[in-house]
């Protein structure tokens, strides 16, 4: 039973009046996530390292009546991660969706492909979080993206499964830090979904048949398979869950 203060239960999942941010929303999940949150409601203020790259992601946000801001910044850059966040304000919703991959086998990392995608997945995920922090509200959401790699080994992707690995302990102790202000963490672990950072990997025939035969539902994801739960982590109908990594997986991490 709910008194007259509390909405509908579909209601709950609406974010109409809020303001979401959304890293790397150029292309692929970022996009994809951008869109979905202002299906449900929310103005956006999208960001990418080129601000032109962002105008098809724009048009498809303004179509759905919501408002969008764009706005350039390289994730590796601190000071521009905190110059950014200074000019767009409070926001409701932080999605760490920015990231860098660069497959390469173990004993040929250089240094700076290590920092590169280290600085860009994790380094910029947590500045973002700090300098978003100071001025969110109460009831805010930030959702990071963590991935298959959090758990499990892959090879050629050591500095990228390093950074994700760290990202899902980013949301646990971020999670619990800021729970007394009311702002939630938690993560979302896509598994296989066909991008052009993944492209690569879906040149090899071979691998594409092995993955898939691994994969419980039978398939690899889509990019509308992930905007349901990133909806649903920024609304108030997962007001009581914080600290979480969900695995959109297809089932493969409960088939190992």
């Amino acid at each position: 039973m709910t008194d007259a203060a509390t909405p509908p239960f579909f209601g709950r999942f609406s974010l109409a009046g809020r303001k979401a941010l959304v890293t790397g929303a150029s292309r692929g999940i970022g996009q994809a996530l951008a869109v979905g949150l202002a299906e449900a409601g929310a103005d956006l203020v999208i960001t990418a390292r080129q601000q032109a790259s962002l105008k098809e992601t724009a048009d498809r946000i303004a179509a759905t009546g919501r408002s969008v801001q764009c706005i350039a910044c390289d994730q590796r850059d601190v000071e521009q991660i905190r110059e950014t966040i200074g000019a767009i304000g409070p926001v409701d919703i932080l999605v760490n969706n920015a990231g860098v991959e660069d497959v390469c086998p173990a004993k040929d990392i250089e240094e700076a492909l290590w920092d590169k995608i280290i600085d860009t997945n994790l380094k910029g995920a947590f500045f973002t979080s700090q300098a978003v922090a100071k001025t969110m509200a109460k009831g805010g959401a930030i959702i990071n993206l963590a991935s298959l790699t959090t758990f499990v080994g892959v090879p050629t992707a050591v500095p990228y499964g390093s950074s994700k690995s760290g990202i899902a302990g980013l949301t646990r102790a971020l999670a619990t830090e800021w729970a007394g202000e009311g702002i939630r963490v938690n993560a979302i672990a896509p598994g296989y979904f066909r991008t052009d950072m993944t492209e690569v990997f879906y040149e090899n025939e071979e691998w594409v048949e092995a993955m898939q035969s691994k994969i419980p539902l039978g398939r690899f994801g889509e990019l509308d398979d992930l905007i349901g739960s990133v909806v649903f982590l920024a609304s108030d109908a997962s007001k009581y869950i914080t600290g979480q990594i969900l695995g959109i997986d297809g089932g493969y991490l409960a088939a190992i």
